[in-house]
């Protein structure tokens, strides 16, 4: 039985109820996720300012030392830069940039003194570059003060967070959706998966739910497997012997543009969990935000239901 995917005489309404939910929840609580960031970020800019002696010090040793500080080094400039801008800007290799950007980490095979040279271009751009009126203590002759520091610090988290600010929201709002379904299934009797236990698709006892888990499927004509990863798989407690569990995305967006260029990503899923699982796979989404009329008609069209955050005890019509 269809849940909404069937009923758009309800859709209008429906999405005025979810973009009402989205808005409370988002002045309510998107200030406190990302002063909560934020908070944690100054933290982090003050270890790269230690480490740099307060910008004075950006040493190769220093970038070997601690390859994870260069998202804060490159807000720290005047203007901020972008990683590609400090890549064209030093003629840096953008491997070496990459892995210390996104990992934390240098270049497992570049031979150490290419690292070397590369990271003293780095830090000959960061010094050059430091913006005076956040590290006032450059111009001066006087240290900086531990005030300085805070502030300097707070002004460059700022920086970072701002960059990344939608992320930041999104995972704070895809956090409490999963609460609420943990919360309506464990009312009912359903208990969590521990951690350790399996978390196999075709393991999955009747009664018991678990988040953020990676189903294979088979890539068609290749031979190969690929992970997929979804938010909830659900084993119903009426389920049979072989049963697949119920499998849920959990779904926020903030405005009506950005759905509609992520709205292929689960046709793509629905698509390979069929051809692995066959056509009687379940797969659902918890929707919460802006879903309008275009991103529903498609996602009916490729047949994917869909709960409304704002009725989740519609989640029973799902065999829960």
């Amino acid at each position: 039985m269809s849940i909404n995917r069937d009923k758009p005489d309800r859709w209008k309404d429906d999405i005025a109820c979810s973009v009402d939910m989205y808005n409370d929840w988002f002045m309510a609580f998107a200030p406190r996720a990302f002063r909560e960031t934020r908070s944690q970020t100054t933290a982090e800019v003050k270890n790269a300012l230690k480490a740099t002696r307060n910008l004075t010090a950006v040493t190769p040793a220093v970038l070997r030392e601690n390859p994870g500080i260069l998202p804060a080094l490159r807000m720290s400039t005047c203007p901020p830069l972008a990683a590609d801008r400090l890549i064209g800007l030093g003629g840096i290799s953008r491997n070496l940039v990459r892995r210390m950007e996104q990992h934390a980490k240098l270049p497992a095979r570049m031979p150490d003194e290419q690292v070397d040279d590369e990271l003293l271009k780095i830090g000959t751009i960061i010094e050059s570059m430091a913006d005076p009126d956040i590290f006032v203590w450059l111009a001066r002759k006087k240290p900086a003060t531990r005030t300085d520091v805070h502030r300097a610090a707070t002004i460059v988290a700022d920086r970072l967070c701002g960059a990344v600010a939608n992320p930041i929201i999104r995972n704070a709002q895809e956090k409490r959706q999963l609460s609420a379904i943990g919360g309506w299934l464990d009312a009912r009797g359903y208990r969590k998966l521990a951690a350790g236990e399996t978390s196999s698709i075709d393991e999955m006892e009747p009664g018991r739910y678990g988040f953020r888990i990676n189903v294979p499927v088979e890539l068609q004509n290749t031979g190969r497997q690929l992970n997929v990863p979804v938010d909830v798989a659900v084993m119903p407690r009426s389920a049979n012997q072989h049963d697949l569990p119920l499998l849920l995305e959990a779904k926020s967006a903030g405005d009506f543009t950005n759905v509609n260029k992520r709205r292929k990503e689960e046709a793509m899923k629905i698509t390979q969990l069929r051809a692995t699982y066959g056509k009687h796979v379940r797969y659902g989404l918890f929707l919460c935000g802006y879903f309008d009329t275009g991103y529903l008609g498609y996602e009916a069209a490729e047949g994917i239901d869909w709960v409304w955050e704002h009725r989740i005890d519609d989640l029973k019509h799902f065999g829960l």
